[in-house]
């Protein structure tokens, strides 16, 4: 597929996907998603890659959804298409892990799809927010789900029933965030990130990612078992062996990524 709304680059084990809609504020528009569900099929697929950037420009991550897109759209057209299950989720969807390096507005569909990542690392001037009810309606990719668990009740009903913005400071105080860096060395630490996951074994990076997202639909007791038995499957791999020796033989360790 050719990419006209999304820029792929690769350095290593890492690749970078790069929302480029700068005219929408990087709307996310049906187009788009379905380059970007594409474009991670292919970098799931790639044994090379072990960890993705999905990033925008300094002046926004993504704006919110496509307004114009949706505005006239009846209920069936909206129940019947599905677009958001489609082709939005494949960034939740995604096995391997998945980093959201965020500046400017982040707001709506834009927020959304950034918390579909395992995490958020935004610049100083980074705004989120879930403004949708000033259109009429409620948020409807996540943001009255996955806000909440990221956040807490009590900031999220704020933020989804006012259509208030937070600044990226008090988004790392809310816990949306996993920290702030100056708008100049975003996509620098997002990469000294995305290296230092992607030069781990990477299917126990995926089992790991697997298990804490596990957290939010087991109990307690059922996510420490699960927890447990995918650690005890671990040592089935030739990873755990050289991870385990190298550390004994103070070396490096060199994953065969199996």
């Amino acid at each position: 597929m050719k990419y006209d709304m999304i820029e792929v680059t690769r350095n290593g084990a890492v690749a970078t996907i790069q929302f480029d809609r700068p005219k929408a504020l990087n709307a996310l528009c049906t187009e788009m998603m379905v380059e970007v569900a594409d474009a991670l099929a292919k970098l799931e697929a790639d044994n090379v890659i072990g960890c993705v950037i999905l990033t925008g420009s300094d002046k926004a991550f993504a704006a919110g959804a496509d307004i114009k897109e949706m505005q006239n759209n009846s209920y069936m057209d909206i129940y019947k298409s599905d677009v958001f299950e489609k082709h939005h989720e494949a960034v939740a969807r995604f096995r391997k892990p998945i980093i959201a390096a965020v500046s400017g507005y982040c707001l709506g569909g834009g927020c959304e799809v950034a918390m579909m990542c395992d995490f958020i690392i935004a610049s100083d001037t980074a705004k989120f927010g879930q403004p949708e009810i000033n259109l009429g309606v409620m948020p409807g990719m996540g943001g009255t789900q996955r806000l909440t668990l990221a956040i807490g009740k009590s900031k999220a009903m704020d933020m989804c029933l006012t259509g208030r913005m937070m600044d990226a400071e008090e988004a790392e105080r809310a816990g949306l965030v996993s920290r702030v860096v100056p708008l100049d060395d975003l996509l620098t630490v997002a990469g000294e990130a995305a290296a230092k996951i992607a030069g781990q074994s990477h299917p126990i990076a995926m089992m790991t990612k697997e298990t804490i997202n596990a957290s939010f639909e087991m109990s307690l007791t059922q996510g420490l078992r699960y927890e447990r038995r995918l650690f005890q499957s671990m040592f089935t791999t030739d990873d755990q062996k050289e991870g385990m020796t190298a550390f004994v033989e103070k070396r490096k360790p060199h994953f065969k990524h199996k």
